[in-house]
C-alpha cells in the first residue's frame, strides 16, 4: 500500500498520519510505503527555473538553496532578521515558482482564484483537468518511480486542510487515470468533517473507492480484507527524507491522544463532529516516545493532543522523554503552580499553546471553557517565572462577545504582554452541525456544498466586518500587542517559534 501526504501544507516536520498508520499496517505485517508528496512537491518547484524581473525575486532565486540549507541549521534561529528575510525570501521564490495566474501558493497556504475547495464540482474539475495542475508533471514522475520499486494495488491520500484539497484531488484525478486498478483511499482530518457534516451524499464516489472518517487504522484492515488481529505499534518514518523537511533537525510528530478530554466548550468543530476523546496510556506514551526519541534524536517532540493531559505533564516529569517538546494544553490549576512549571520546563518543556480566547469572564463562562481569568492569569505568571514560553490563541465574535467584550480582552493581554509571547488571532467561525447554532439566525457563509461553517446575524451587532476593524484598528495597533505579534515566525508559526526559542538564552536559562 502506498500512503501519501499531498502538497500542501507547511513542510517542516513528517505528516503525522501516515506515519501512524504505516507503524500500524507494518506492525500487522503488511508492507506499505510512504510518500510525502507535500515536502517532495515544494522541493520541486523550488527546483524550477526562472526568470525574476525584480530585485527582491532575482535575490530570492538566488539564493532558495542557501536558504533551503539554512532553514536546516540552527545558527539561523539565532538571529531574527536573519530568519525573517531567508523565510520571506523562500517564500517570495515558491509563491513566483509556476505560470498559472490563478493559482496563490506560499509556504504554508494554496488558493486558486477559480477553483473552491469549498466546491465537490471544482474539486471533481481539479481530478478531470489533473492534467493542469501545477504539481502534474512531478506526480506523473515520481509515480512512475513509486510503481516501479513495488506493485501497490491500495493508495491511501491523508487530506487534512483545505490547501491540500485542489492539489490531492489533481493526484487522484492522475491515478485514476494512468492506474485504474489501483484502489484508492481517502481519509484525514478534511474528509472527516466532510463526511460527518450533516446532509452529507458523497459526491466522490467514481474517484475515491473508499473515504474513511476519524482513525483509520481499523478501517483499513477491513478494507484491506486483513483478518490479521490488530496490534498497536507507535508511528513508522521509516522511508521519509527526514533531512530535508525544513527545521533544523527533525520535528518529530506524535499523538497521545485524540479527540479532547474536556470536549464541553460552546461551539468547538471537535465536539459539533461528536468526535470521541481516547487516549493512550501514559505508559505507552513514554515506552514510545523513549524508543523514537533514541532512534531518530529529534531536535524537538511536537505533541499533537487537543490539549496535552495534566496526568501526561506529570508522568513526562517523572520521565523525561530526552528532548525538548510543546504542544497545546488547556489551562489547569496545575499551570498556576511555579513549582509544576519549574519541574516541566525541566522535563523538556519549552513551549505551551494556550487556547485563552477572549478576556472576558462573560465570554469564557458563555463558551463553558471551564477556566477563569484568575486562573489564567495565575498560569501565564508561572510559565513565564520558570522559562517556558507561551502561544496564546485569541478568538474574537463569538455570539456573546460585542465591541466591549473585545476590549476586555485587549486589556487583558496588555496586562499579561510580559507573560505572552506569541499571539494568534482568529475571528469565529460557527460549525454546520454545532448545537448551539438552532439559537442563531443563520446565512450562507459560503456558496460550496463542502462549507463546514455557516455565518450569522450577530445578536450584539458585533459581525465579522465589525470584528476584523477591531482587529486592525484597535487590537493589532497597539504597541504592546504590536511587539507579541512581530516575534511570530512568518508562515511558519507555531512549528518554528520553539526553534526560535531553543536559541533565546532567556529560556535556555529555563531548564537549569
Amino acid at each position: 500500500m502506498l500512503l501519501i501526504f499531498p502538497p500542501l501544507a507547511k513542510a517542516c516536520e513528517p505528516p503525522a498520519g501516515i506515519t501512524r498508520i504505516a507503524g500500524f499496517l507494518r506492525g500487522n505485517k503488511q508492507r506499505c510505503r510512504l510518500w510525502d508528496a507535500n515536502i517532495e512537491g515544494q522541493l520541486y518547484l523550488l527546483s524550477l527555473q526562472q526568470t525574476p524581473v525584480d530585485t527582491w525575486s532575482k535575490r530570492a532565486w538566488k539564493n532558495v538553496q542557501p536558504n533551503l540549507q539554512n532553514l536546516r541549521d540552527r545558527a539561523l534561529y539565532e538571529s531574527n532578521d536573519r530568519y525573517q528575510r531567508a523565510v520571506r525570501d523562500l517564500n517570495r521564490a515558491i509563491s513566483q515558482s509556476c505560470d498559472v495566474s490563478a493559482v496563490n501558493i506560499s509556504l504554508a497556504d494554496y488558493q486558486d482564484n477559480q477553483l473552491s475547495p469549498h466546491r465537490s464540482q471544482d474539486l471533481l474539475l481539479a481530478a478531470g483537468n489533473f492534467q493542469n495542475s501545477i504539481f502534474f508533471p512531478f506526480f506523473q514522475a515520481r509515480l512512475k518511480d513509486l510503481f516501479g520499486e513495488a506493485d501497490h494495488q491500495h493508495i491511501g491520500i491523508s487530506l487534512n486542510y483545505l490547501s491540500q484539497a485542489l492539489p490531492a484531488f489533481g493526484l487522484a484525478g492522475l491515478i485514476r487515470e494512468e492506474y485504474p486498478d489501483i484502489t484508492i483511499i481517502a481519509g484525514g482530518g478534511l474528509v472527516t468533517s466532510w463526511l460527518r457534516s450533516p446532509g452529507w451524499n458523497n459526491p466522490f464516489t467514481e474517484l475515491f473507492d473508499h473515504m474513511v472518517e476519524g482513525q483509520g487504522e481499523l478501517p483499513l484492515l477491513e478494507i484491506l480484507s486483513l483478518d490479521t488481529p490488530s496490534r498497536y505499534q507507535p508511528p513508522d518514518l521509516s522511508d521519509l527524507p527526514l533531512a530535508h523537511y525544513l527545521s533544523p533537525g527533525l520535528l518529530l510528530p506524535y499523538s497521545a491522544s485524540t479527540g479532547c478530554y474536556w470536549n464541553r466548550c460552546s461551539f468547538c468543530p471537535e465536539k459539533a463532529e461528536g468526535s470521541p476523546y481516547a487516549k493512550l496510556s501514559t505508559k505507552q506514551v513514554m515506552e514510545d516516545l523513549n524508543s523514537l526519541v533514541s532512534r531518530h534524536k529529534p531536535r524537538l517532540i511536537h505533541l499533537l493532543d487537543n490539549a496535552v493531559a495534566p496526568s501526561l505533564m506529570k508522568q513526562m516529569i517523572q520521565e523525561p522523554p530526552g528532548a525538548d517538546w510543546y504542544g497545546f494544553a488547556r489551562v489547569t490549576p496545575e499551570l498556576g503552580d511555579l513549582s509544576f512549571c519549574k519541574k516541566l520546563r525541566k522535563s523538556g518543556c519549552v513551549l505551551l499553546k494556550l487556547g485563552i480566547e477572549s478576556g472576558s469572564q462573560q465570554v469564557l463562562d458563555a463558551m463553558d471553557k471551564g477556566i477563569d481569568l484568575k486562573m489564567v492569569e495565575d498560569s501565564l505568571k508561572a510559565l513565564r517565572l520558570a522559562g517556558i514560553a507561551t502561544y496564546v490563541y485569541l478568538l474574537f465574535g463569538t455570539p456573546t462577545e460585542s465591541h466591549s467584550e473585545a476590549r476586555q480582552t485587549l486589556d487583558f493581554t496588555q496586562r499579561n504582554a510580559e507573560a505572552i509571547t506569541f499571539l494568534n488571532l482568529a475571528v469565529f467561525n460557527l460549525p454546520h452541525n454545532s448545537r448551539e447554532s438552532s439559537t442563531l439566525q443563520l446565512r450562507e457563509f459560503s456558496s460550496g456544498d463542502l462549507g463546514l461553517y455557516s455565518d450569522f446575524y450577530h445578536p450584539r451587532g458585533w459581525d465579522r466586518k465589525a470584528v476584523r476593524n477591531f482587529l486592525c484598528n484597535e487590537f493589532r495597533t497597539d504597541p504592546t500587542v504590536r511587539t507579541i505579534l512581530q516575534r511570530d515566525p512568518p508562515f511558519f508559526t507555531s512549528n518554528h517559534a520553539p526553534l526560535i526559542l531553543q536559541s533565546d538564552a532567556r529560556y535556555r536559562e529555563g531548564s537549569k
